[in-house]
């Protein structure tokens, strides 16, 4: 249900950022952030995972992600003048969806040929996601608080363009790793589903 809730979101922050809602928007953000630690944390407690919540739940995550440095690359939606350093640079936001769509069809197509379902998130995918998340709050602020904010914008673009192309790259020897684990033990790892966390 905080999955679902957290999708529902999704709309309504892209809605909030059409009309310059800047503070809503980094609001629904940081609600939708609480959702996800929160799901998890139940979910662990009361011993509630499911296959469904497996595959929604990072599925949620990115679509949240992609769909804020997509908006937040449109020049329309902030005021004009536009502030400093924004909209979000369209290298940036194409190294963000580029490498997750490498990834899910990478991971597909080794599922296809070889079965291998074991896909997991790196430490790097982590960090990569969690700098992603933190990069969108920054953006926001910065719309926010148009005045003496954005002079830190561009460290923030080139730390989300650089973990996304490193954890990219990392994935794909992470990936081989995996397989070759699987192969030794045989037996399966966790859900494909989860290398959309990578």
């Amino acid at each position: 249900m905080l999955t679902v809730f957290r999708m529902v979101l999704i709309p309504v922050f892209v809605t909030l950022l059409f009309y310059r809602r800047f503070s809503l928007a980094l609001a629904v953000f940081i609600l939708a952030g609480l959702t996800d630690g929160l799901d998890g944390l139940l979910a662990r407690r009361f011993g509630q995972q499911s296959q469904l919540g497996t595959v929604l739940d990072p599925i949620a995550d990115k679509l949240m992600l992609v769909t804020a440095f997509i908006v937040l690359s449109m020049r329309s939606i902030f005021p004009q003048p536009v502030p400093n350093h924004l909209p979000v640079p369209f290298w940036v936001t194409v190294a963000v969806i580029s490498r997750d769509v490498f990834i899910i069809v990478g991971a597909a197509a080794i599922n296809i040929m070889t079965g291998f379902r074991g896909f997991r998130p790196s430490w790097l995918g982590k960090l990569n996601t969690t700098v992603q998340i933190g990069g969108i709050a920054a953006i926001m602020f910065a719309a926010s608080v148009p005045y003496y904010t954005g002079y830190y914008l561009p460290t923030v673009y080139v730390a989300v363009f650089g973990l996304a192309v490193l954890s990219g790259l990392h994935y794909i020897f992470f990936a081989s790793r995996l397989m070759n684990e699987d192969r030794k033990h045989g037996v399966p790892l966790e859900s494909a589903s989860e290398g959309l966390e990578n």
